[in-house]
């Protein structure tokens, strides 16, 4: 079961002159909701904000998203998506200005079937597709995703639960639907994201957590070697909380003690309904 509002209204279409439609100008989050209410909101609303500024669009009101959310017909537990689009326009690239934005807000009850992955881990592989360098984007999650929905093609095997893009010049930057996250000697570490990639809401949670708990962790750039001799490696993303990884390639892990700490303040988290 699904429901979209449209600008606070029930609604399953939008204007098909919409910049959302014509050139993917916008952006959007996406989230768990428990009895209406959007789980690690702090940080879903701050990069949403972020973004909108990042890409000079009017951030809807905090309240109107809010009140949205809390009128989805989504059951106990839910996956919403927030989007923010330019709005209609005429033809062409340049915008009008004083252009009114699109607010979307859709929610699907239930959440997808992990089937274990979140205990035992999950096998990834390396995709053939390289995420073009773009500072001026990096961090954002913004309306055009190609890049993952090519990288997603690229297998079938219901075994591998996730594909690990690099950049250009070959880095680790993060999943195809997550972000990444090493343990070595202790230490956490994650991709930069500084010329290419998305800004996770659970990758933000995750590191203010650990600096928290006192686990030392950095953002910075990552290669596979690097993946391959880590300690842990795990994913996040707000549906699938922490997934540690199993296996990549012929590399073989165990969810380590870093990871289970993490996991638990995660949950720990959820239960506050922060």
């Amino acid at each position: 079961m699904a429901s979209f509002l449209v600008n606070g209204w029930p609604a399953r279409s939008i204007d098909a002159a919409d910049r959302g439609l014509m050139y993917g100008d916008g952006v959007f989050r996406t989230l768990v909701l428990r009895e209406g209410q959007p789980l690690n909101w702090r940080h879903h609303f701050r990069l949403l904000s972020r973004d909108c500024e990042r890409l000079s669009l009017a951030c809807p009101p905090e309240k109107a998203i809010l009140h949205d959310l809390a009128r989805a017909d989504s059951g106990p537990v839910a996956v919403a998506k927030v989007v923010v689009t330019r709005g209609a326009s005429g033809r062409g690239y340049a915008w009008a200005e004083g252009a009114e934005p699109t607010r979307i807000v859709a929610a699907w009850a239930g959440l997808p079937d992990a089937a274990g992955a979140a205990e035992h881990g999950v096998r990834v592989r390396r995709c053939e597709l390289r995420l073009a360098i773009q500072p001026r984007l990096a961090g954002v999650k913004s309306l055009n995703r190609l890049e993952n929905v090519l990288a997603r093609a690229e297998w079938a095997d219901a075994e591998i639960r996730e594909g690990l893009l690099a950049d250009a010049d070959g880095r680790l930057v993060e999943g195809t639907m997550s972000n990444v996250f090493l343990v070595s000697g202790g230490r956490l570490a994650t991709p930069s994201l500084e010329r290419c990639g998305v800004e996770g809401a659970q990758r933000a949670r995750v590191l203010e957590l650990a600096e928290a708990a006192g686990i030392a962790c950095e953002a910075r750039d990552i290669g596979f070697d690097d993946l391959l001799a880590a300690d842990e490696a795990f994913l996040t993303n707000s549906v699938i909380g922490l997934w540690p990884v199993a296996a990549f390639g012929e590399r073989r892990w165990a969810p380590g003690p870093v990871t289970r700490r993490l996991q638990r303040l995660v949950a720990d988290d959820d239960a506050r309904g922060t």
